[in-house]
C-alpha cells in the first residue's frame, strides 16, 4: 500500500508545472537557506546603517563631491560592485533631497544598489 504513495510523492516532485512552493521535498533546505540569507542581509544592513548614521553629514558631503572615504566604506559594506559605483553616485546625487533629513532612506538606497 505504501508504494503508490511513494510513487506519487516522487512524481509530484519532478513535475514541470509552476509551483510556488517549489519541490516540497526541498522545503526544509530552502527554509534554512532563507534564514541564512536573511541573517547575512541583516548583518550587512546593520553595518551600512552604522556607517551612515555615525557619519551622516560627512557621507552627504561625499555624495555631493562625487565620492569620498565614508561613502566608499558604506558602498563596500552594502556590497555595491565597484563598476556600478559611478552610476550609483550620480543617482544618489540626483536623489539628494530624499536623503537630506532621512539617514534611513540613504541606508535603504545603498542596500538596494548592493548585491
Amino acid at each position: 500500500m505504501r508504494w503508490p504513495i511513494i510513487a506519487l510523492i516522487l512524481t509530484t516532485a519532478c513535475t514541470q508545472e509552476a509551483n510556488h512552493l517549489g519541490n516540497p521535498l526541498m522545503l526544509p533546505i530552502s527554509g534554512v537557506g532563507t534564514v541564512i540569507g536573511n541573517a547575512a542581509y541583516e548583518k550587512r544592513r546593520g553595518q551600512v546603517e552604522l556607517i551612515v548614521k555615525s557619519n551622516y553629514e560627512v557621507i552627504k558631503t561625499d555624495i555631493r563631491a562625487g565620492g569620498g572615504p565614508v561613502l566608499t566604506k558604506a558602498m563596500d559594506a552594502a556590497g555595491i560592485p565597484e563598476r556600478d559605483r559611478p552610476a550609483r553616485i550620480i543617482q544618489l546625487q540626483s536623489d539628494m533631497g530624499l536623503y537630506q533629513t532621512s539617514p534611513g532612506a540613504l541606508v535603504t538606497a545603498l542596500m538596494v544598489y548592493g548585491v
